[in-house]
């Protein structure tokens, strides 16, 4: 059994302990020691990462009340080494998980909802209840939560005896056996935690939900707490003022000019469409009215303009064909008619050009990959 610093002291960055085994494993060795402050990935939280006598720690994990270390590189046995936590990462853990804590504790303690998942992500932290909540609940969760961070409460962890324990009400996602470590912070949870945590509240700095949607028949709330609420901060903070700029609008002011702009948008997106297909039709008159068919190979147009100019061209000829690529990148092309069903010439297109596509009796649309000669051949002597 590994001696946990980490539960007696979540501020020890360095300790020195003997080595009781290593061994090789998949990526690295295994090594074992009397006792560690590198917490282990379990409960949500990662591992603690950093140095251990002259190798580097690349994760932690618990078997059987064992702490096992996986290294870059093998240590000997029964010599003493010393070991060093990644601080900066590990502190930013323990803001977010207490931060988590008052969270839960708070939806726990107003609707009656339990954290049935928690997860430490790259991105942010995650919480997953068992029911619904909506965003007023949730935004007054958030000020409920930063108020217990502003009051900088104690935040205490123990092992109750077990006649204590039975009668404490303490929230845990499992029924729990032997020794059961509680992790309180007044007012705002008592609950079943093997985590790191800070020592008082006023740590964690701010405590900021960010989102939630529905899942599996409840909610998800994405969260950050600390160091990462503050990068996210500055982040957003510097894209909405370069959004600012371009739009000229204030930073207040951004949904209402970005509605503008798209209403904007759409407005000339009709206009253009409408005088692409005037373009078209347009163009369509420079085929001989009844010929058997008219090829046209076109620069950088798109499936649906291909689409629009190939019926403009049925109009004037028995079958119609627009193409746009290159014999490197290949082609996309669109396949029509206004007489016939066009969905078999497709097929013979895709067959003699590796093509994919299909469509509708009048229209066809697709890829091709073949040489420019090759397709002109091709129609020629099939149409």
């Amino acid at each position: 059994m590994t001696d946990k610093l980490y539960e007696e002291d979540a501020y020890l960055r360095e300790f020195e302990a003997e080595v009781t085994g290593c061994v090789p494993a998949e990526g690295g060795w295994l090594v074992t020691l009397d006792r560690t402050a590198f917490y282990p990935e379990g409960g949500g939280q990662p591992a603690d990462t950093g140095t251990l006598g002259g190798a580097r720690v690349l994760d932690v994990h618990e078997k059987e009340g064992e702490i096992l270390h996986t290294t870059d590189a093998p240590l000997p046995v029964g010599e003493r080494a010393a070991g060093a936590i990644d601080w900066e990462a590990r502190f930013s853990r323990m803001q977010q998980h207490t931060g988590e804590h008052i969270v839960s504790g708070i939806i726990h303690r107003l609707f009656g909802l339990d954290n049935v998942g928690f997860h430490m992500g790259r991105d942010a932290v995650t919480i997953d209840l068992n029911g619904e909540l909506t965003a007023d609940d949730l935004a007054r969760v958030e000020r409920l939560a930063n108020e217990a961070v502003w009051e900088n409460l104690p935040v205490g962890a123990e092992y109750p005896a077990p006649e204590a324990l039975a009668s404490l009400d303490y929230r845990s996602k499992k029924e729990l056996t032997g020794r059961v470590r509680i992790v309180t912070v007044p007012g705002s949870d008592v609950c079943a935690c093997c985590g790191t945590h800070v020592r008082r509240t006023g740590e964690i700095g701010v405590i900021k939900l960010l989102t939630s949607q529905r899942y599996k028949g409840g909610v998800r709330v994405w969260l950050l707490c600390g160091d990462r609420a503050l990068t996210d901060y500055n982040e957003k903070n510097a894209q909405a003022y370069a959004v600012s700029g371009m739009l000229s609008a204030k930073v207040g002011e951004l949904a209402g000019a970005v509605e503008r702009m798209q209403a904007e948008n759409d407005a000339l997106k009709l206009r253009a469409a409408r005088l692409q297909e005037e373009l078209f039709r347009y163009r369509a008159r420079e085929v001989e009215e009844g010929a058997t068919y008219a090829l046209l190979f076109e620069d950088a147009m798109e499936p649906p303009a291909l689409r629009r100019f190939c019926l403009a061209l049925c109009e004037r000829c028995g079958v119609a064909a627009v193409l746009s690529g290159s014999e490197r990148e290949g082609w996309k092309y669109a396949a029509g008619s206004a007489h016939s069903d066009v969905r078999p010439l497709g097929r013979e297109l895709n067959a003699a050009f590796s093509g994919r596509g299909g469509g509708s009796p009048e229209l066809v649309q697709g890829t091709l990959s073949g040489s420019r000669e090759e397709i002109e051949n091709f129609f020629r002597s099939r149409v």
